[in-house]
């Protein structure tokens, strides 16, 4: 076989595995710092059942970056801890990592290596068959699960390779919490017919893994929702989730919006407090605790000012901590600025430098939606605010911001008390959608 067949039979071999190199992981190098960010902030906990999936994410994101080492440790650290994790050297829960590490050394040139990882993974499926033909192990389809829905996957997809996996192997309980959880975004645009059902499974899941605070949380908020009371249970969810190891996994940020909708705005703000104070040096409850703070002061009229102190104090320091991915919260700020007369001005400096600056669609879409509600709800500029919802709503990316622009456009619209709603009616007719 000639150098160049060998090559492209190497490169055929190559994209038939599963793994991050394959599964066409490619947003851009901000939503990759982003993505690094939390990954940071789940933690490395011993006896985190996704560390391994953790590792292996971060080495393919290092790669992304450029950073081939530290791609290599993590992928490396990834392998440990699965091993560690299943208490077994080898098993089909490594033919990802291989995958990865088979890709790595193909791109830095090492061919040999590359190699000798295919065999690897050829030598596990040999040892450890996939059940059928048309299926992948379970450990690969729970894996490729819980990564694409970093990436904003198609969620139906996603929960069918979790269920897939949680059916061959059903022991491993938060193969099948994972599914709950990533699906409850999805819960809230269901038929409300099937609230009874979509309860069921939050509560079997929970039944199922009762050491899991996220998903304790987040159906005692689908109860909330639902119009029971949760307050004194929330209070004692709580407790647990201050007791926990910090996580992001840990439930604190839901919990904090359960205290937000159904508690009160006082008692979620004490209690991010009292979590930073247990922890000062966390940036992740920092962020938090920045949030909740933002929350209530957005909806107080007129905030105390030593609540609008302590708030810019946190977010500057957030900003300062997540330096890569601070965007949303410059917005946030900016908005806290803006709720007090003696930095108004600030406000509008911070949303004129951020206009400017070079952003792609979805954040241009998110500074957009978040300026027409400024110029409406701070600056009672009416009719910019809306043409700042028509620019949102112009650009082709679907997400929240540009549907709440559009439902803003409508009303307007629908109700004709703004002279520009003939003009808003033409641009709904030509709206193209993404």
């Amino acid at each position: 076989m000639s150098a160049a067949q060998s090559q492209t039979t190497l490169l055929s071999k190559l994209e038939a595995l599963q793994c991050h190199f394959t599964w066409d992981l490619d947003p851009s190098k901000t939503n990759f710092l982003r993505l690094r960010d939390m990954l940071v902030d789940i933690g490395t906990e011993e006896g985190n059942s996704w560390l391994g999936h953790i590792y292996n994410l971060r080495g393919f994101i290092q790669y992304k970056l450029g950073l081939t080492e530290d791609a290599q440790s993590f992928f490396n650290k990834a392998a440990e801890a699965f091993r560690q994790m299943r208490k077994a050297d080898d098993g089909p829960w490594l033919a990802v990592n291989y995958g990865n590490l088979a890709w790595l050394h193909h791109h830095l040139g090492d061919q040999a290596e590359s190699e000798a990882y295919l065999s690897k993974v050829e030598a596990l499926m040999k040892k450890y068959p996939s059940p059928s033909q048309d299926e992948l192990h379970a450990e690969i389809y729970a894996e490729k699960a819980w990564t694409l829905v970093k990436f904003s996957a198609d969620i139906e997809l996603v929960s069918d390779y979790f269920q897939k996996a949680f059916r061959m192997q059903p022991d491993m309980v938060e193969w099948n919490t994972s599914d709950i959880i990533g699906f409850s975004g999805f819960y809230d645009h269901c038929d409300t017919g099937m609230e009874a059902d979509i309860l069921e499974k939050m509560r079997v899941a929970k039944e199922q893994n009762p050491q899991n605070l996220l998903l304790a949380v987040y159906y005692l908020e689908r109860r909330a929702k639902n119009g029971e009371r949760v307050e004194d249970e929330a209070r004692e969810l709580a407790e647990k989730v201050l007791r926990n190891p910090v996580s992001s996994y840990n439930g604190m940020k839901a919990i904090l919006r359960v205290y937000r909708n159904y508690v009160s705005e006082d008692e979620a703000v004490d209690l991010a407090e009292k979590a930073l104070e247990q922890h000062p040096d966390v940036r992740y409850l920092k962020r938090c605790a920045a949030i909740t703070l933002k929350w209530k002061i957005i909806f107080s009229s007129p905030p105390e000012q030593s609540l609008v102190d302590r708030a810019i104090s946190l977010h500057e320091d957030v900003i300062s901590l997540y330096p890569d991915c601070s965007f949303a919260t410059k917005i946030d700020l900016a908005s806290i600025y803006a709720k007090s007369n003696h930095t108004k001005a600030i406000a509008e400096q911070m949303y004129q430098e951020l206009l400017k600056s070079d952003l792609g669609p979805a954040d241009k879409q998110q500074l957009y939606n978040h300026y027409a509600k400024y110029l409406k709800r701070d600056r009672q500029d009416q009719n910019k605010s809306l043409k700042y919802h028509m620019k949102a709503a112009a650009i082709p990316h679907q997400s929240y911001f540009r549907g709440n622009s559009i439902e803003v456009l409508r009303k307007v619209k629908n109700t004709r008390w703004n002279p520009m709603w003939r003009e808003i009616q033409e641009f709904l007719e030509n709206l193209q959608e993404p």
